[in-house]
């Protein structure tokens, strides 16, 4: 038995239907498959010759999970729903996990009365990172299998659970090794449970809750900070109670109201705006169809510091051994020992294994000579950010790597094509910027040099996948497109000191906004000292470049943020905490004084959108230079590099929620009370004449 469009069939192996799903490439549960499967269900229970039925995906997964597309369409429910429909089925049903079963995967999975996998399998139910939750039954299904604890802990997390810790927690029943033949051991698994009864189903099962103190309240104590200005992990924490205090079908109606509050939440639509924009961002239109990508199975890392040891193990983390080479056998050392004590806070942490710390460290090679990097597939420049230091180490590099090695600078500004001059061959090289912490920040920059090759570009992108970042593509100019367009926010917190602003209020504007900090503590982190040489090398090449006086006055007087113990705000030894200071609020009195200004309050609202519109402004200048894609490309950057947070879905999305026009009738007054800096771009004005979106933006480009 096949379904009309092929996508799901019923196979008989002896007494066993095998319900195989062949939906590619991830057997997402898109119009036709959820019929399939009710339809081979029956066929299965109707069939005498069927004892027992396995559930199994074809291709590289299971189920992966609902259509994302699909939401928020006002499409009626079903009246029969498949996960319900394997449960009530007459013959017991196997599901054979591999790849992944995600959200409505698993919840399938969980319809039916046995689950086995390959090793190498997860299971999960993500769907809070989409603003959702699990609206397939899983809030009530998955506490009553292996308790609402850890149903809770999982559902609000939305982790991805690898195989055996899936068995330990009772969601599989049996796990068989990632080489294993899946179909052969779930055909021989049901036919030893085929006559097994009475059948085990899961929404039969009892959540019941643990002694002691109440694991809702405490869930919601902790998860507070990270879930402020958000719904959906309060309505994860309802509807799993809701297991524990009704029965299965009144929980599954609470569940299906609890997910229509947040299927149309503006919360939702911009995180499934922001995961269609990372998928987006994959696609180069200048950058031919079936273009190779070069593989990637060595890595060198020129420069030890704070970056190249972040970028080291991010290779490392990828299992991909990598070189770090640096001047001298002392500089070696210690960035070998910083490298070192990351991973051991991981250790400490537990989120890392002693056993894979050693495996990861083991994977990194000190060298101090660029004879000794060759023949690596990529090396990656993080020196000193100056022009100079930059050209040496390309000038070495031409010298010493085989043709078709990848050559990528970290630089975070500075131009890609007078980097590329210093080797023979610049069509090689590109850009890959790494955003600080780099072990940690998810954004990889990759730029495009005048002359570098597509195949350079796709390649960097691909490389991007590999070691677990978020790539997104954009073309030369300084600061490329994270910086530059962030650099007018960045000056307008500092301007708005000038008329009397503190750093605390903005600090707190932005945290209120979401945001895990405020941007003068996030200057404080980084070292001021960084910002300061920036605007020295812009202020020479730029005669009309805005001074930021009071900034540079801080890093003067020695304030270079929590290195020092004092920058925009002062630390306690040993404490990271921001603490107001009062010799700040002095200097900055004086130096407006000194200005000419008169200090006046501030409204939140005015702070937020002096911020965030001065960057709207930048970004679309940006897109009509060609220098960015797409506005989602902007919105991807904002979300991985600067902590934009991601429930809004980023900054031009979030633009676009208050409306072109809005946007550009208050930059436009912003322009004639504080001048140039203010001027809106020409295609901001196009798009506000065209009431055309900010997402749309690039159709307005010639």
């Amino acid at each position: 038995m096949t379904s009309e469009d092929n996508l799901v069939r019923l196979e008989k192996h002896g007494a066993v239907g095998v319900i195989t799903v062949d939906n590619p490439p991830v057997n997402a549960l898109s119009p036709g498959v959820p019929e399939g499967i009710l339809a081979a269900v029956d066929a299965g229970n109707a069939d005498p010759a069927v004892k027992a039925m396995v559930l199994i995906g074809a291709g590289r997964s299971f189920i992966a999970g609902a259509d994302i597309r699909q939401f928020g369409k006002g499409r009626p429910r079903p009246s029969r729903r498949t996960h319900d429909v394997l449960e009530a089925s007459g013959k017991p049903v196997v599901a054979a996990i591999h790849g992944f079963a995600l959200g409505g995967g698993l919840e399938n999975a969980l319809g039916c009365h046995y689950r086995i996998a390959v090793a190498s399998a997860k299971v999960g139910l993500p769907e809070i990172l989409i603003g959702l939750l699990p609206g397939g039954g899983g809030t009530q299904r998955l506490p009553r299998l292996i308790g609402p604890q850890l149903a809770l802990d999982l559902i609000v997390s939305g982790r991805h659970v690898p195989a055996d810790e899936a068995k330990d927690m009772g969601i599989l029943d049996r796990v068989i090794p990632a080489d294993g033949d899946l179909l052969k051991a779930a055909i021989a698994f049901a036919e030893e449970i085929a006559d097994v009864r009475p059948l085990r189903r899961v929404g039969e099962m009892t959540a019941a809750l643990p002694d002691g103190p109440d694991i809702f309240e405490a869930k919601k104590q902790e998860i507070a900070r990270k879930a402020r200005n958000q719904i959906a992990p309060y309505n994860c924490i309802a509807a799993v109670k809701a297991a524990t205090e009704l029965p299965f079908a009144e929980g599954l109606l609470r569940e299906r109201e609890l997910f229509g509050e947040l299927e149309n939440s503006d919360e939702s639509k911009a995180l499934r705006y922001a995961f269609f924009a990372e998928r987006e961002a994959q696609k180069l239109p200048d950058v031919p169809k079936g273009t190779p990508i070069r593989k990637i199975e060595t890595a060198a890392v020129v420069g030890a510091g704070t970056m190249g040891g972040g970028i080291a193990m991010c290779f490392a983390d990828a299992g991909i051994p990598v070189k770090v080479l640096e001047a001298s056998q002392e500089a070696l050392d210690k960035g070998f020992e910083r490298i070192r004590n990351n991973y051991a806070v991981s250790v400490k942490r537990g989120s890392l294994t002693a056993e894979a710390m050693e495996e990861r460290m083991a994977l990194l090679e000190k060298s101090t000579s660029y004879d000794e990097i060759g023949q690596c597939d990529v090396v990656i420049e993080a020196v000193f950010e100056e022009m100079s230091v930059k050209q040496a180490v390309f000038k070495e590099l031409d010298r010493v790597m085989k043709p078709d090695a990848l050559l990528l600078s970290n630089t975070s500004a500075l131009d890609i094509d007078q980097i590329a001059e210093a080797t023979s061959r610049p069509e090689e090289v590109g850009g890959a910027h790494f955003f600080s912490p780099a072990n940690v920040m998810k954004l990889l920059e990759v730029v495009k040099g005048a002359k570098t090759k597509p195949e350079v570009t796709a390649s960097t992108m691909a490389l991007g996948k590999l070691i677990a970042k978020a790539p997104a593509a954009c073309g030369n100019c300084d600061g490329f497109l994270a910086n530059r367009s962030r650099a007018p926010f960045n000056s307008e917190m500092v301007i708005m000191l000038e008329e009397g602003c503190m750093p605390e209020q903005v600090d707190k504007v932005m945290v209120d906004f979401g945001y895990p900090m405020g941007p003068f503590a996030v200057g404080d982190l980084a070292g001021l000292d960084i910002g300061y040489a920036g605007r020295k090398r812009r202020a020479e090449a730029d005669p009309n470049y805005r001074k930021l006086p009071i900034a540079d006055k801080l890093v003067e007087m020695g304030r270079y943020g929590q290195k020092t113990g004092a920058g925009w705000f002062k630390y306690e030894k040993g404490d990271r905490t921001p603490h107001p200071d009062p010799v700040v609020a002095d200097l900055i009195k004086t130096m407006s004084e000194e200005m000419g200004n008169t200090p006046r309050p501030f409204t939140d609202d005015e702070i937020l959108k002096r911020l965030l519109f001065s960057s709207v402004n930048e970004a679309c200048k940006i897109l009509e230079e060609k220098i960015a894609y797409r506005a989602s490309d902007v919105d991807i950057m904002w979300l991985y590099g600067f902590g934009f947070p991601r429930y809004r879905g980023g900054l031009m999305f979030w633009a676009d929620g208050l409306g072109v026009q809005d946007v550009y009738n208050q930059i436009a007054a912003w322009h004639q009370q504080y001048g140039e800096r203010w001027a809106p771009s020409a295609l901001l004005r196009r798009l506000a004449d065209t009431k055309t979106s900010f997402r749309e933006a690039h159709t307005l480009v010639k």
